[in-house]
């Protein structure tokens, strides 16, 4: 009978709990600091990743910057021949230097509608270039919806020469003042009344404001026009783009306008949509804030329009 100092009795059992006590520490070392390195390659693979995004982030605003430099110089540099032709055309058709024959003049007239459009794409390059480089500056005012489309109203008055066409400018009834860049908010609606005009043949064109909630405003301008196919609504607000119709390749354009609305209307704190049917016309709009963000409103502007 075994005592109980016996080498293979129960006094034994201790130093092997201890024993395998002490692996399964060993082992779980073992795992931690293999996951402790596996951290720190995947750390390494962080910052190296990190390291490389702000390079491309740099890369590509010096690309952004170049971008912005180029449409800027070379919309600068084409003002000067486009108003010298602007000026000769116009010196033509009021027969300064005499008289034209009826042909003589439809091709005067022609140069002069060319460098007109040719004007508008550059103009229009050289605002997308600001926004691109961030240097367009947005000045917030109150005002009220009866002056802008005064404005607007006799801006296009000079340029309705289809007798089958009415520009109508409906009674902002009940729409409050706005403290926004009424001058920005034109330029979108220049643009889209330009383009409706164009692209009505016959009909109206009829533009509005709503005040659809308390904080937002609606302009819109529809039209009884041509309406864009369904098939190009998801690129209407794009750069350069052009719909293919009769009409369209008539009046080419710079495809930029809409564009340049969009990112205008961002630059408001706002946004734009659109709505058509081929055959029936179309209808775009703009919504904005009534306080621009990130402004104090520094006047009451429970004014309202109309």
């Amino acid at each position: 009978m075994s005592s109980p100092d016996s080498p293979n009795g129960p006094a034994d059992a201790p130093s092997d709990d201890v024993a395998a006590l002490r692996a399964a520490l060993e082992a779980r070392t073992q795992e931690v600091e293999a996951l402790r390195a596996e951290i720190e390659e995947t750390n390494r693979g962080v910052v190296a990743l990190y390291s490389e995004l702000d390079m491309q982030a740099d890369q590509l605003r010096q690309a952004t910057e170049l971008k912005s430099r180029f449409l800027a110089y070379m919309s600068h540099e084409f003002r000067t021949p486009i108003v010298s032709i602007q000026s000769i055309t116009r010196l033509l058709i009021d027969r300064v230097d005499g008289p034209l024959t009826p042909e003589q003049e439809k091709q005067v007239k022609f140069v002069r509608d060319t460098a007109a459009e040719f004007s508008e794409m550059v103009n229009d390059l050289l605002d997308l270039a600001r926004l691109e480089a961030g240097r367009v500056d947005v000045s917030p005012a109150w005002f009220d919806m009866v002056a802008l489309f005064d404005a607007l109203r006799g801006m296009f008055k000079p340029v309705l020469t289809n007798p089958d066409v009415s520009l109508i400018f409906e009674e902002p009834h009940g729409v409050p003042k706005l403290f926004n860049d009424d001058r920005k908010l034109s330029q979108i609606l220049r643009n889209y009344i330009s383009n409706a005009l164009k692209f009505t043949p016959s009909g109206e064109v009829r533009v509005a404001a709503a005040s659809e909630s308390p904080d937002t405003i609606t302009f819109s301008v529809r039209d009884t026009g041509i309406g864009i196919p369904p098939a190009s609504h998801g690129e209407v607000f794009q750069d350069f783009v052009q719909i293919d119709s009769p009409l369209q390749r008539r009046y080419r354009g710079s495809g930029l306008g809409l564009a340049l609305s969009k990112r205008l209307a961002e630059l408001l704190g706002g946004h734009v949509g659109f709505e058509s049917e081929p055959g029936v016309g179309s209808r775009f709009y703009v919504t904005v804030p009534t306080t621009l963000p990130g402004t104090a409103a520094t006047l009451s502007g429970d004014g309202h329009g109309g």
